[in-house]
């Protein structure tokens, strides 16, 4: 086992690969990729198989990684898989089923510029991806959003918890910001892996092979008649609604008293609380409201937030994509304007202030 640890200097990307280890996960399978390629180059230099016995597979591609991970979750056990943006695009296959089948698969995506191959800079622009399900039919990730290296370590934990809790697939989405930044963290305090006994216990869904006290479990996605096809996806739609209803998280600054509004996830979250000491010096007065779980998106908080205020900006490093949620929630009530750089370029705090001058402040 791992000595506990008061705090040490790691990066956002080795955050995950040592957190992944603590909360006792079974299984990593993945394949290396600019800009998330330390995590596995660190579970490999930790080699868990021999502490814990957590296994770690360098994968032929992101392709065979998620259908590890899909294999590994029907048998109950706590598998993760970790990318970047094209790496993730070519999962998503692998993610409808998962969701598709009820299983409580981990994976995480350190977020490039794109469309394409684009750049291996950071960016936003998986947004869409990741809370409009991203492969075919009707389903939904539970979505976390860490804006801090200490995050990504609390995050790999919390969303094996969600998964779990609602057989349902759970995705760190982060960026090549938080991937790659250094800072001092907590580490978790290491939980020992779940004995077969254990899975077999807390999972009666998952599949152990022939046993003499039970039928077999089938996991599937498949069903070729049409009525129980659409009473799988009630049963899915009503259970996206419970998570809804229970699972939403967030975060507000500076809100109490503010005139406007900045919402913004992950990194330009933390690049937008510089931007908020800036125009609070110059006497305008600005809240933050940081949506942890974009999906499920923090609709009434957003609302609540927004309503009295002179205008709401979005900060996104994309070309806007939160945008739409903030306005769906909003419903024309305040203005709302986005403001974001493309093609990696990360904004400077300054750059945010003038927008919401320019933009909202006319």
């Amino acid at each position: 086992m791992m000595a506990e640890q008061e705090a040490t200097l790691m990066k956002g990307n080795e955050a995950i690969a040592y957190a992944a280890i603590r909360c006792g996960a079974d299984g990593y399978f993945g394949y290396p990729i600019t800009p998330q390629s330390e995590v596995i180059e660190t579970l490999c230099a930790l080699k868990p198989w021999e502490t814990t016995g957590m296994v770690v597979v360098q994968a032929e591609s992101e392709v065979a990684s998620i259908n590890m991970v899909y294999g590994a979750a029907g048998a109950g056990k706590r598998a993760l898989t970790s990318s970047s943006s094209p790496g993730v695009a070519l999962m998503q296959e692998g993610i409808a089923y998962l969701a598709g089948a009820e299983l409580p698969g981990v994976f995480v995506n350190v977020q490039r510029g794109g469309p394409g191959l684009g750049t291996i800079q950071p960016s936003q622009s998986d947004y869409f991806q990741a809370t409009r399900g991203g492969g075919n039919g009707d389903y939904y990730v539970i979505t976390l959003c860490p804006s801090s290296v200490q995050e990504m370590a609390d995050f790999v934990d919390l969303a094996f918890e969600l998964a779990f809790k609602y057989r349902n697939p759970a995705m760190i989405l982060s960026d090549g910001i938080i991937g790659q930044m250094m800072e001092k963290i907590v580490l978790p305090p290491q939980k020992p892996r779940r004995t077969d006994e254990e899975v077999m216990e807390q999972c009666p869904w998952a599949s152990f092979g022939r046993k003499k006290d039970r039928k077999p479990n089938i996991i599937t996605s498949l069903e070729l008649k049409p009525e129980a096809m659409e009473l799988r996806n009630l049963h899915l739609q009503a259970k996206y609604q419970e998570i809804r209803e229970k699972e939403v998280r967030y975060e507000t600054m500076h809100c109490e008293d503010a005139e406007y509004l900045i919402v913004a996830f992950g990194s330009a979250a933390r690049i937008s609380e510089k931007a908020i000491e800036i125009a609070r010096a110059e006497g305008i007065k600005v809240g933050l409201l940081r949506p942890i779980t974009v999906w499920p998106f923090p609709t009434k908080e957003v609302i609540e937030n927004a309503h009295g205020k002179k205008g709401v900006l979005v900060v996104e490093i994309n070309a806007g994509m939160m945008v739409e949620d903030v306005k769906l929630a909003i419903n024309g009530e305040v203005p709302v304007e986005q403001f974001g750089r493309l093609g990696g370029i990360v904004p400077e705090p300054e750059e945010i202030v003038e927008a919401l001058k320019t933009k909202l402040m006319k």
